[in-house]
């Protein structure tokens, strides 16, 4: 199989240089609109969250802000809990989700934790549903050590001062099919290595981390979203995406070493969510739906723990 066959851009068996970046660039077109989808509903969340503007991208004649929402009425002596989307900019639930919980949560932990929310990491891949930024890098594997990409280096910034206080991280994304169809296949012929297709799960499942995996909490986390939408199964190799399930709806992937956004922090509770969109059995309003369901479940399983 050559690069022909299976992505339009690359010479078979050769990583991409600056020219193929440039040619892969050149096909990505704006789908919506940052300022109306994002920062329009950051606005409106104003009245009841601090809106903390900490980074800015160009991409002219664009300049992305972007925003965490931060708990009115901080109280140190409080619990953290931090909720990231947008890390990859076509997975709309995590975005969206963010952003509902936000509206729907303002007040319910209030006097009970400390909550930071980033609705949108990945400001120019969510214009443009993309999983890569403008540069053909994946954010969600160089949350690294002076990372060379924009989007994970600003986020490793802002929540530096705050690492080792988070108690609960939860990052949420989707698998689409998309993923199979595109981005698997931009991957395969960006590296110079040939396509192996793989499979798409159908349903919500969990990415623990294998270094902190808690599946008392991913599993608290599954039975909220189970009452909004179903649980992925595994494979009939036992698997989803490949990796061994551990429990139902869990699988378990080494964040920090893989450069993962669930491994930014300290927190004792991470994950990562995986809700599938383009299910016959679920709804775009009900992957966003479970995208809340898991991150209130995750702050309430980790209020009801006294250790951090």
């Amino acid at each position: 199989m050559t690069n022909a066959a299976f992505y339009p851009i690359g010479t078979p068996g050769q990583p991409w240089g600056e020219a193929e970046k440039a040619a892969w660039l050149a096909r990505q077109r704006r789908q919506r609109r940052y300022a109306d989808d994002v920062l329009a509903a950051v606005e409106r969340l104003r009245t009841r969250w601090d809106a903390i503007e900490y980074a800015q991208f160009d991409d002219p004649p664009e300049r992305y802000r972007v925003f965490a929402l931060r708990s009115r009425g901080w109280d140190d002596s409080l619990p953290l809990m931090l909720v990231t989307g947008g890390v990859h900019g076509y997975e709309t639930s995590g975005v969206l989700g963010a952003l509902r919980f936000a509206q729907l949560h303002a007040d319910t932990f209030r006097g009970r934790a400390n909550l930071v929310v980033v609705p949108c990491v990945s400001p120019w891949a969510w214009e443009h549903v993309q999983r890569w930024n403008r540069q053909a890098d994946d954010p969600n594997r160089l949350f690294i050590e002076n990372s060379p990409v924009p989007e994970s280096a600003a986020l490793l910034r802002f929540i530096a001062p705050m690492r080792e206080q988070v108690r609960m991280h939860i990052d949420l994304h989707e698998t689409t099919d998309s993923d199979e169809s595109e981005f698997r296949r931009a991957l395969a012929a960006r590296d110079g290595k040939p396509f192996e297709p793989g499979s798409i799960p159908d349903g919500f499942y969990l990415c623990a981390d294998r270094d902190a995996p808690e599946p008392a909490f991913q599993q608290a986390v599954l039975a909220a979203v189970a009452q909004v939408t179903h649980i992925a199964p595994a494979d009939a190799d036992g698997t989803i995406i490949g990796s061994p399930v551990v429990a139902p709806g869990v699988i378990e992937y080494p964040c920090a070493q893989w450069g993962l956004c669930a491994g930014i922090t300290a927190a004792r509770y991470r994950t990562t969510t995986e809700v599938y969109p383009d299910s016959p059995r679920a709804t775009p309003e009900q992957c966003i739906a479970a995208q809340v369901a898991a991150v209130t479940a995750a702050v309430e399983f980790a209020l009801a723990k006294n250790a951090p």
